[in-house]
């Protein structure tokens, strides 16, 4: 009995590393970046590229889709 209770608690820690892992990545991500953004030359070049204008136009489909979704 005690052994089935090991082996079990050993594959469920397997499951827990792995998903320790993937938060981890995407924390790293994230801040790497928020890293990037906060750079005045990095903003600058986006703001020639019209990043902004893109978000813009694609906010009237994300409310469709939230709207779409809710119901």
């Amino acid at each position: 009995m005690a052994i089935e209770v090991m082996n079990r608690i050993e594959d469920a820690s397997g499951v827990d590393k792995e998903t320790l892992y993937v938060v981890g990545g995407v924390a790293l991500m994230l801040i790497g970046a928020g890293l990037v953004l906060s750079n005045a030359n990095v903003r600058r070049y986006l703001g020639r590229m019209g990043v902004g204008d893109l978000l813009s136009a694609a906010l009237p489909d994300l409310e469709r889709y939230f709207r779409l979704d809710s119901m």
